[in-house]
């Protein structure tokens, strides 16, 4: 109802100030324009800050999972040097 009674007022302030907004739309023009230079020149610098940080994440990841493991390869490890140290070598005679 607020919208309807203030209609021929807004009606009013709309023709009256419509002319002083075109004056105004260059000036957004060139905000736009250079917004979006910076943008194309701060995009590549994001894209490789958000590249390293996943690959840090994925780094974190794999290393929390694998130092738990660690004594599991380690006694791995041993039994396959003993099993290769007993194994008999061939003699060149």
């Amino acid at each position: 109802m607020f919208f309807l009674l203030t209609l021929p007022f807004r009606i009013l302030f709309c023709v009256l100030l419509l002319p002083f907004a075109l004056l105004f739309l260059p000036f957004l023009l060139l905000r736009f324009l250079i917004k979006s230079v910076l943008l194309l020149v701060a995009l590549p610098f994001v894209l490789l800050a958000v590249g390293a940080a996943i690959l840090v994440a994925v780094t974190a990841v794999l290393f929390a999972v694998m130092i738990p493991l660690l004594p599991f390869a380690f006694v791995a490890f041993c039994i396959w040097a003993v099993v290769r140290a007993s194994r008999p070598t061939l003699s060149p005679l």
